[in-house]
């Protein structure tokens, strides 16, 4: 055996050894919740990891791919949870759907996304408050396009002069087939897959179809639709947040019994120098939708001679969600916050005898902490409510892209396109229902579950009255056009000379509408009233209650969904982004001591003019004038990138370079508050779109080791520091000439003529240098040196380490995957695990407060597999979320559960076809 052949062999053992460990883990994990991973996977993954692998080992800069196995066939059923396979990448699911990822330790803001070289923008929204419901930022949902309509996912991790700036996190780049992808003639491919959910049991049918036609290479048109239904459902116990209360002898007098508590406690809950924290909420509830999901990509490419090519792209992307979610949660009527304790109604009011008694509290537990743990409660308040909302969000691009070689050493390149995006949930209603029972109400210490026992008949109508409607509305659209172009001189044989200019249009706007409670003309005709007629028993896992009925209560009341009239429309605001920018970049590929040395280093330049029109609005929501305010900034970013192979299988990476994150959309809008104080001063607050990007300076070392055809193992290291983060400030005592607020808020507020301002909120960047560090390690291998049939054998693992400041949320210190697969020509199989640790979305220096909330660790698995009837047909089997994991969500440095939540696993069979 030759040295080279024998260290090879010493390094599969070790790269099995250590995966090994990997795969331990997961055993462990797996084991621990009580759940089986069936043998599952994919046909010609080990293939497209090798193709994969080529590119990344060809890449000047750090980089990451994904390839699709075959025609129309992406690794995985959602792009987040493919990526999230790759190193340094972690992902937040919606429904145990992928939807955002973080990249390298830092938020989905800050990680760019890129559709055939053409920036992308795309928000869907999420049923829950803790994911940001409808939050309109640069982030991008992934779950709006089906996988199946990629080729190929890189992740850039290190920046170059030649790409664009922004997303100092990395660029994902996004890329759809096209017709010069496939070999001369007509080639298509079609699947249908039919899937079940174990809480939904829905047939859930997903279907793709792709047709190439190449004429010799000189003109090619391809087209591919995807198409998918399903329902999904995520189904739990949660709370709003805590409120806290010092003293509750003002409730104690008014009726409230707490005469069944010990001595101690009672006195701890009267003592107004003792602050005790309730659960809000304790709500039992359902977040369910109807999912329609349709992507259409089509692609023309002509080639008018061997030295030129044009590509026009065009994308169609259509997501709709019918949401109906449900809740049953305790919401008094006096009593701070939405805690379990109320008071009595009085007589005669439009709540009848079953809510004029008062609460009385059988027994509570209040932990080390203050917080309330445990309640038992006769009489408590309930709310039902059934809230519906139809959303959908559209997404259309369309892209030119063209290169030619002008010569044997010039070539010019680039491309200009537009694309628009709209989310709209014209409809977003609440029926509200009461109710009156006894509750238990239990958190383990575990601060992972919660328990409610209700000492009632929930699904009793006698114990129901109807409350009343909110009507609701919400819009926003992106729209972008961009324009680039290019030129590559090869100056000198290994060196290349690169210039370019681009230019980058971005607009937002939006705003919502609300037409809540007694504005909108209900609560007089429902409050009160019998439900009886209008309401029906939903179940879940966890227990059983009335629901109000839209369609019964609608018909029963003469009512109708209607924004006409509504006093608060909010978030009113539009934002436009101007960027030129020009680069000049040098690559090098040389020796340096007689090893092949590669690379690039280089400048950008960019001039960002920013302006942002929003209204300022007052108490009550009254509209006070529009504020209109413009801002700039330029710069110049260098970006170092080299590659030195030390043998042709081992590469040393360095990168040295500089970016930004441009600021977030909501720190940018104009649109603000403002109204007067008790002396007639006026106060206000206000978004700045003068702020200037963040700035990173980023240094990346990396050791990447290739062999046989297919194996890799990396070990890297990188380390950021970020300057001009967004902060807050409020200053006193202005002139109102300084805050750009618009002068008809003087009059409409009743201020003096030249008023100074008493206080005047805005954002700010802040001179702190924050860090962020990490490492990450990789592998993969196939066990071609085991004796058969272990021999078609394979594994693909990493593991991610980051540490950063707490100006960071949405990190997780720890992530790994690993996927263990066995793949002949006939059949293979798959199982993938992926873990990230505990993370947080806010941090507060308060231990208390519910301004620090994150979610716990969480360990998904999933599963494939497929069988080959004949060189054109494949069956195919899939596993989503195999050990149903519950997601957790926690309030406070204390890690109070907030929200805890089941989506439930699915399953899902197909057969493809391809010719």
């Amino acid at each position: 055996m030759s040295l080279s052949s024998n260290s090879n062999y010493l390094l599969r053992c070790a790269v099995l050894a250590a995966l090994a460990a990997s795969t331990a883990q997961s055993a462990v994990a797996a084991d621990e919740s009580k759940d089986t991973l069936d043998d599952v996977v994919v046909t010609g993954y080990w293939h497209s990891l090798a193709e994969a692998r080529n590119i990344k080992k060809d890449s000047d800069i750090a980089k990451d791919v994904i390839v699709a196995e075959d025609m129309a066939k992406f690794p995985e059923l959602n792009l987040a949870e493919s990526l999230q396979r790759l190193p340094g990448v972690q992902i937040q699911r919606e429904a145990g759907e992928g939807r955002r990822i973080s990249l390298r330790g830092m938020g989905p803001d800050y990680s760019r996304v890129q559709l055939n070289g053409m920036e992308i923008l795309g928000n869907v929204d999420s049923a829950q408050d803790a994911r940001g419901q409808r939050s309109r930022d640069r982030a991008f949902d992934f779950n709006i396009f089906a996988s199946e309509l990629f080729k190929r996912v890189e992740v850039e991790k290190t920046y170059q002069a030649a790409q664009k700036e922004g997303g100092m996190a990395g660029t994902v780049g996004l890329f759809t087939a096209k017709p010069f992808d496939y070999p001369v003639g007509t080639k298509g491919a079609a699947s249908v897959k039919l899937g079940t959910n174990q809480y939904t049991k829905d047939t859930q049918p997903r279907v793709v179809g792709l047709i190439s036609q190449n004429w010799d290479n000189e003109f090619g048109a391809l087209l591919s639709v995807a198409y998918s239904k399903r329902k999904t459902t995520e189904q739990g116990h949660n709370t709003y947040n805590y409120t806290d209360t010092n003293g509750i002898a003002d409730a104690v007098a008014a009726g409230l019994d707490i005469s069944a508590l010990s001595p101690e406690t009672q006195a701890k809950l009267l003592d107004p120098n003792t602050k005790i924290y309730w659960p809000d909420g304790n709500r039992l509830s359902s977040w369910n939708s109807d999912q329609t999901r349709l992507g259409i990509t089509a692609a023309l490419q002509w080639r008018p001679s061997d030295r030129a090519l044009m590509t026009l792209d065009v994308l169609h992307g259509e997501y709709k969600t019918d949401r109906d979610e449900v809740h049953l949660a305790t919401r008094p009527f006096d009593s701070p916050g939405s805690i379990i304790w109320d008071l009595a109604q009085p007589a005669g009011s439009v709540w009848g005898p079953l809510f004029q008694t008062n609460s009385k509290i059988n027994a509570l537990t209040i932990d080390s902490h203050n917080y309330v743990t445990y309640a038992d409660v006769t009489g408590v308040t309930f709310g039902s409510e059934n809230r519906r909302s139809f959303n959908k969000n559209t997404f259309n691009q369309v892209a030119l892209t063209g290169e030619w070689q002008l010569s044997d050493t010039v070539k010019i390149d680039g491309h200009a396109g537009y694309e628009k995006s709209r989310y709209a949930t014209p409809i977003d209603d609440k029926l509200y229902m009461r109710a009156r029972g006894n509750m238990i109400a239990s958190y383990l210490p575990d601060g992972r579950t919660a328990n409610f026992t209700y000492d009632w008949n929930t699904t009793d109508p006698s114990n129901y009255v109807m409350d009343n409607f909110y009507f609701r509305g919400f819009w926003n659209e992106s729209q972008l056009r961009e324009g680039a172009l290019n030129l590559t001189w090869d100056f000198s044989k290994g060196y290349k000379l690169r210039t370019g200019i681009a230019y980058h249009r971005f607009e937002q706007g939006g705003m919502d509408v609300f037409n809540d409670g007694d504005n909108n003309g209900t609560t007089p005709i429902t409050r009160g009233t019998s439900v009886a007629d209008i309401s029906y028993v939903y179940s879940n896992p966890w227990g059983s209650w009335l629901v109000g009925d839209y369609n019964k209560a609608f018909n029963k009341y003469g009512v109708a969904h209607t924004l006409d009239g509504a006093y608060d429309i909010e978030n009113v605001s539009n934002i436009i982004e101007s960027t030129v920018s020009g680069f000049v970049q040098m690559d090098w590929d040389k020796e340096l001591f007689g090893k092949r040395f590669r690379g690039n280093v280089g400048l950008r330049g960019y001039k960002t003019d920013t302006r942002s029109t929003g209204w300022i609005q007052g108490s009550n929501y009254a509209y006070l004038g529009t504020a209109d305010v413009s801002g700039n900034y330029s710069g110049v970013l260098p970006a170092l990138n080299s590659v030195l192979e030390l043998t042709p299988e081992t590469l040393l990476r360095f990168s040295a370079t500089q970016n930004l994150n441009r600021p977030t959309i909501s720190s940018i809008r104009a649109q603000g508050y403002a109204s007067l104080n008790d002396a007639g001063q006026i106060e206000a607050s206000r978004g700045d779109p003068k702020l200037k990007p963040f700035k990173d300076t980023t240094l990346d070392l990396a050791l990447e080791h290739y062999f046989d055809q297919e194996g890799l193992v990396s070990v890297g290291v990188f380390h950021k520091d970020i300057k001009d983060l967004i902060g807050g400030v409020t200053k006193e005592n202005i002139p109102f000439s300084e805050t750009g607020l618009p002068t008809s808020l003087i009059e409409n507020l009743g201020a003096g003529l030249d008023p100074i301002v008493k206080s005047f909120s805005y954002p700010i960047n802040v001179s702190e240098t924050v860090r962020v560090t990490g490492a990450e390690i990789a592998a993969q291998t196939r066990f071609t040196f085991l004796p058969a049939p272990f021999n078609n054998l394979g594994i693909v693992a990493n593991y991610t380490y980051i540490n950063a400041d707490d100006w960071f949320t949405g990190i997780s210190k720890n992530s790994y995957n690993s996927t263990l697969f066995y793949e002949t020509k006939r059949w293979g199989v798959r199982g993938s695990l992926s873990h990230r640790s505990k993370f947080y979305t806010d941090r507060s220096s308060d231990p208390q407060s519910a301004g620090t909330r994150g979610y716990q660790g969480s360990t998904y698995i999933d599963g494939a597999a497929f069988l080959n009837l004949s060189n054109n047909v494949q069956i195919t089997l899939d596993g989503i979320n195999l050990t149903n994991t519950k997601e957790v969500f926690f309030w406070s440095q204390y890690e109070r559960m907030y929200l805890a939540t089941q989506s439930g696993r699915t399953v899902m069979a197909g057969i493809s076809y391809k010719f």
